[in-house]
């Protein structure tokens, strides 16, 4: 069993003010796996000094030269890739061949993305040609807090961590204490890379505690959370009194909008997206609908898909889903079954309990709901389990209507090979992200939604300038 108290402060590992041991559960086995320390005010307050410390001389780093401590942090990963993922596997239940695959990944994908994007940051820049003597500058924030979420760890920490250093930012991080053990392992990347002390932080702590301290310090300038939108709400009311920056990446209640001439692998990338990751992802398709012309065949489809997804332990190979991250989110997914049948929707696969010959762990049988309408709690609410509800529709007209019709907006999908209605889908679908065909959004895409979705932008350009102040000059020397 691991045990890791310290936290990373001003360039070293340091012990918590006072041991407050917290159990990393293993939610394949249900076993402790590691023990960690949650921090209190003094813990946060040391951090948040740290930072506030080594602000000035960070931030008047040249760009270049944060560009190189950057590409130290992916050469310390590439050394330790397996590290990361069987500790991301172990924390949160990712199967070990989707930590590999897709979970660890996020960390050289974001990283190289985000110093592609640096390339094109114009620190200093002018108004206009009708203003020569005027110049827009873009500074660093301050004092940053990154609150990161269980899910996807490594691709939180980095779309935060890395623009945040990019732009010249110093920074507390409080991982989730549910999956610290990837956290803990990044913070060491940053540590042997040669960040100057005090530039990265780390903190362990839970949301009431160290993520209610450093959204209420006076200090810090900025927190930047993904996670549940009552936790997004919870922070910008913490975070109101000091007036500092908020950037919010919350939940999803995606729509897949499956259009009768849709190309024949449509509903078996719903389903599978919707599953991936335990159905444990913001970004996750939970409503698939489906014109009435082809919903019959559809929902028969889909469940024969969802019955033929295997469920195991994260440490077995393969393409199976893996538990779910805890006892409390596996409780409020089989109540949302639950509710799902008590409100009338017909269950054509998976339900309620544990997959047939399991008796151990967080598993949830993969669950697909049909005759859904969009009434339903089962369509209105993010259960983040692999639940899948199925609604009919008429027409586009209506498909639109369904679609926004809902609190979220984070990530809509089409299916269609009508290119006109696909462009009006994009523009008419209420979300932060429309993906189409299958087709993944490209690098430097931000990531990021609307409604109660949050409206933050992680990623590309937009991901480093959610870190800068706009300084607007007068009276510049004109060249």
């Amino acid at each position: 069993m691991i045990e890791h108290r310290d936290f990373y402060i001003n360039g070293a590992w340091v012990p918590p003010v006072e041991v407050r041991d917290h159990n990393v559960i293993d939610p394949s086995t249900e076993e402790v796996c590691a023990v960690i320390s949650l921090g209190d005010q003094a813990d946060t307050d040391t951090a948040v000094a740290a930072a506030s410390a080594a602000f000035p001389a960070w931030a008047a780093t040249d760009p270049a030269k944060r560009a190189e401590y950057v590409k130290g942090i992916l050469a310390q990963y590439e050394t330790r890739v397996e590290e990361m993922a069987q500790a991301i596997s172990i924390e949160m239940g990712a199967p070990i061949d989707m930590a590999r695959s897709s979970q660890a990944p996020c960390l050289p994908w974001h990283l190289e993305n985000s110093l592609e994007a640096f390339k094109a940051i114009e620190w200093v820049r002018p108004l206009g040609p009708h203003a020569p003597n005027d110049r827009i500058a873009m500074e660093p924030i301050g004092v940053v807090g990154l609150i990161t979420p269980w899910n996807w760890p490594m691709n939180q920490v980095t779309l935060k961590v890395i623009p945040a250093l990019l732009a010249g930012c110093t920074m507390v991080l409080k991982p989730s204490e549910e999956a610290p053990l990837s956290s803990l392992l990044f913070a060491e990347f940053v540590h042997d890379a040669g960040l100057p002390p005090g530039v990265f932080n780390l903190v362990n702590g839970d949301g009431l505690g160290v993520g209610s301290q450093l959204s209420r310090h006076e200090d810090v300038a900025m927190i930047s959370f993904t996670g549940s939108t009552r936790a997004g709400k919870a922070i910008s009311l913490a975070a109101a009194e000091t007036l500092k920056r908020v950037t919010l990446e919350l939940g999803g209640k995606g729509a897949n909008v499956i259009f009768a001439d849709a190309d024949e692998k449509a509903v078996k990338r719903g389903v599978i997206h919707c599953m991936n990751n335990s159905g444990q992802s913001c970004n996750a398709p939970t409503r698939m609908l489906v014109e009435r012309s082809i919903y019959d065949q559809t929902v028969e489809a889909a469940a024969e898909i969802a019955s033929k997804i295997g469920v195991g332990p994260a440490s077995d190979p393969g393409r199976h889903i893996g538990p779910v991250v805890n006892k409390t989110q596996w409780d409020k997914i089989q109540d949302m079954i639950e509710v799902g049948i008590n409100e009338g929707a017909r269950l054509v696969a998976g339900g309620p309990g544990l997959p047939e010959g399991v008796n151990r762990g967080y598993y949830v049988r993969p669950t697909v709901f049909a005759d859904v309408n969009n009434d339903m709690r089962i369509a209105r609410e993010e259960i983040f389990g692999p639940v899948l509800s199925i609604i009919p529709f008429e027409d586009e007209a209506e498909a639109i209507a369904i679609a926004n019709d809902t609190p979220y907006g984070l990530t809509n999908y089409v299916q269609s090979q009508d290119g006109e209605r696909r462009s009006r889908m994009a523009l008419a679908l209420r979300a932060g992200m429309i993906e189409m065909n299958g087709q993944d959004r490209a690098a430097g895409s931000p990531f990021g939604g609307v409604k109660m979705s949050g409206r933050a932008r992680e990623g590309g350009v937009w991901g480093i300038e959610e870190f800068l102040e706009v300084k607007a000059i007068s009276g510049w020397a004109a060249e």
